[in-house]
């Protein structure tokens, strides 16, 4: 009989000090544009503490639940259906963007939710299926719901649509998929990912500015015979908002390079001045690496790290499957996203447009992690 787990409070205490980090490092990178834009230096970081505190009451309201309750399907289904609700009323709420929905102050982006939910359906449907996890049933159900969350999220946001379709896929590695339905959803996965692209001009920049920036493909003789009246160029030109389709990361990488292995001091980061895109959103790793050098940005990913590892131990020494997939669906939407966004800083990976869990600027982002991480803690409070 596998021994009680407790409350982890080494993970607690990770958690509290990336939420606090995080709301430093966005005061750092925002205060000058905030100024300036909003007339106060704190205004985006006090619209980013008001959604911590509710984060960190969501975190306790999941956190001090028996996790056994959300084995329901009221839950699974609910809460997939209702998110699936959400994305497609921002999809006409926002016609522009398609993300957010706006609530007089309140801005929620409802692609985020789409983690939780997905984690939860998938550990229920996998325990309800546990001996029969290559049956078409259980694939079936397992596919429509993910399809339809990723194929409604990845609109206005593919980078959310990848975390979903990775952490499906660790899933039902450790549940015991077959590899035969690995290769085919692998070969489905590129298919849709390759439309996703094609169909917005800014994904297709994004793409060319990582393995190509130069656009020296679209140069050769045989895209010239295939496209003689450069048409693609001019598709993917409809969307460049710069010349320098790699400018994002140029200016990423100068940012973390300056700051060698100590950093320059807190505040004293100079490419967040207009220099460094999304300084406060998506490229806020860039500001940590500029300030707080090699040594910060270690501890960052050291943080993610320790989350994985008591992520992993939890899924390891639970007692139940629905424990089990529950820890590693949350743990692997969390470090994976976290990966994502620090790749994407440092030129490792095409933008994705992915905020840092818990240190960027992004209230929905913020809930959504710290509901995810309640749940994590549920399982550490209760199996056994």
């Amino acid at each position: 009989m596998a021994q009680r787990v407790k409350t982890d409070w080494t993970l607690m205490a990770t958690i509290g000090v990336l939420v606090v980090f995080g709301l430093v490092m966005l005061f750092s990178a925002s205060s000058v544009m905030s100024q300036e834009k909003y007339k106060s230096s704190w205004y985006l970081v006090s619209r980013q503490f008001l959604w911590a505190v509710g984060a960190a009451c969501a975190l306790l309201f999941f956190k001090t639940r028996d996790y056994r309750i959300f084995q329901k399907p009221s839950w699974a289904f609910v809460s997939v259906g209702v998110t699936l609700l959400l994305l497609i009323i921002v999809y006409f709420a926002d016609p522009q963007t398609h993300r957010w929905l706006r609530l007089g102050p309140i801005s929620l982006q409802p692609s985020e939710l789409a983690k939780p939910a997905l984690v939860i359906f998938l550990a229920y449907c996998l325990t309800m299926r546990s001996r029969s996890v290559n049956d078409w049933h259980t694939l079936a159900q397992a596919t429509l719901a993910l399809g339809l969350l990723a194929g409604a999220v990845v609109v206005a946001d593919l980078g959310t649509a990848f975390v979903l379709v990775v952490t499906a896929v660790v899933v039902f590695f450790v549940a015991g998929l077959e590899k035969r339905y690995f290769a085919a959803a692998l070969m489905i996965g590129l298919l849709c990912a390759a439309g996703a692209v094609a169909v917005k001009p800014y994904r297709i920049v994004r793409v060319f500015g990582f393995f190509d920036p130069e656009y020296r493909i679209l140069e050769t003789s045989l895209v010239k015979t295939l496209d003689p009246e450069s048409k693609l160029r001019q598709y993917i030109d409809q969307s460049a908002h710069s010349k320098d389709p790699s400018y994002h990361v140029r200016q990423s990488k100068i940012a973390v390079g300056s700051g060698g292995a100590a950093g320059r001091g807190l505040m004293e980061g100079k490419q967040k001045f207009y220099y460094l895109p999304a300084a406060h959103t998506d490229f806020i790793f860039a500001v940590i690496g500029e300030e707080f050098g090699l040594l910060g940005c270690l501890c960052v990913l050291a943080g993610f790290m320790v989350i994985l590892w008591r992520g992993l131990r939890l899924c390891w020494v639970a007692s139940d499957d629905f424990a089990r997939y529950l820890a590693l669906g949350v743990t692997t939407a969390i470090v994976v996203q976290a990966l994502v966004n620090m790749s994407v800083v440092l030129d490792l990976a095409p933008t994705k447009g992915l905020p840092l869990p818990m240190i960027s600027q992004g209230g929905s982002s913020l809930l959504s992690t710290l509901t995810s991480l309640g749940l994590l803690l549920s399982v550490s409070e209760h199996a056994g």
